[in-house]
């Protein structure tokens, strides 16, 4: 059964400790009824937990997540908890870190955030899971890694095979932990736990309340690669609208004509090739999507006002 801690005198620590806010500390575990840990002060640390099988329950302050394969539930520090495997689940597998996160971390997770510092970020398709899954894996390999010679490897993560994740019953009582006490193995583990955020939590950024989605991600599009061979119809069909459907919710709810964000986008592409490398002009203009050395010349002084090659220069001045 549970210990609560608020029933016990004096102090709650002994009953279920916050690990250090210095450390990181990786685990898998796979946990069975009555298996809850209750920390009625919070944790010095935030806990990131990614759900592989089963379901578990999550509470911080007043918010509440229920947590289902492949959801990432993320805990923040400071705010009484308690988590649990959940009712009608059976059992609860899942990864978990405690840790102190990047700066950085936090405005990705925020979107996600359900109040009391709890957040809750949706599930991951097939192909990031799998990502995901291996990056947890580099992660517990990484924290085991004393600095010399090369870290150890990780477990193949193959379904059913060694490495995978663990199937009820079969996974031992105290699961797998791992310290990660060196510098470099507790930088090599954030690396990959900013991996696992970033395939989570990026990804699956919310948009704002009223844009149709597959316009935003026709947007995506564009920003991911401008310098690809887009038109109207390929980006049309990447979001599954005919062109001219397309064309016309993109004006309408953005103000301008796809094309015409295109040619923004690697004009805005190739300013940034101007500014951080020694390419040619001619090379940062195919680099950009343009077919013609002597258009991409004209378009970008229409647009900052002076050529390729004396932008350049200018910021060197």
């Amino acid at each position: 059964m549970p210990v609560h801690a608020d029933d016990l005198p004096e102090t709650a620590a002994p009953a279920d400790p916050s690990p250090p806010p210095g450390q990181v500390i990786i685990g898998r575990f796979d946990q069975r009824p009555p298996y809850a840990v209750n920390r009625p002060r919070g944790a010095d640390s935030w806990l990131l937990t990614w759900t592989t099988g089963g379901g578990g329950l999550l509470r911080q302050g007043a918010a509440e997540a229920a947590a289902g394969p492949g959801d990432l539930v993320v805990l923040g520090p400071g705010v009484p908890q308690r988590y649990t495997v959940r009712p009608g689940a059976g059992h609860w597998a899942f990864w978990w870190v405690h840790c102190q996160v990047r700066a950085s971390w936090t405005a990705w997770l925020r979107p996600y955030g359900t109040g009391d510092r709890l957040y809750t970020v949706p599930s991951a398709p097939g192909g990031i899971r799998e990502r995901v899954e291996a990056a947890f894996h580099r992660m517990l390999a990484d924290a085991r890694w004393t600095g010399e010679g090369t870290p150890p490897t990780p477990g193949a993560v193959t379904p059913g095979g060694e490495g995978a994740p663990p199937t009820p019953g079969t996974t031992p009582p105290g699961g797998e932990v791992a310290v990660a006490h060196g510098a470099a193995a507790r930088e090599l583990a954030l690396c990959s736990l900013e991996e696992v955020v970033l395939l989570t939590a990026a990804r699956a950024e919310p948009r704002r309340s009223g844009a149709d989605p597959r316009i935003r991600r026709a947007e995506d599009l564009i920003a991911a690669d401008p310098g690809a061979p887009h038109t109207v119809r390929s980006l049309a069909e990447h979001v599954s609208l005919s062109p001219s459907r397309f064309a016309h919710l993109f004006t309408e709810q953005l103000g301008h004509s796809p094309m015409r964000a295109l040619l923004q986008a690697r004009l805005l592409h190739a300013a940034r090739l101007l500014e951080v490398t020694e390419l040619p002009v001619e090379r940062v203009a195919a680099a950009s999507g343009f077919g013609s050395p002597f258009h991409f010349s004209r378009v970008f002084r229409q647009r900052y006002g002076v050529p390729p090659g004396e932008y350049r220069q200018g910021l060197r001045d």
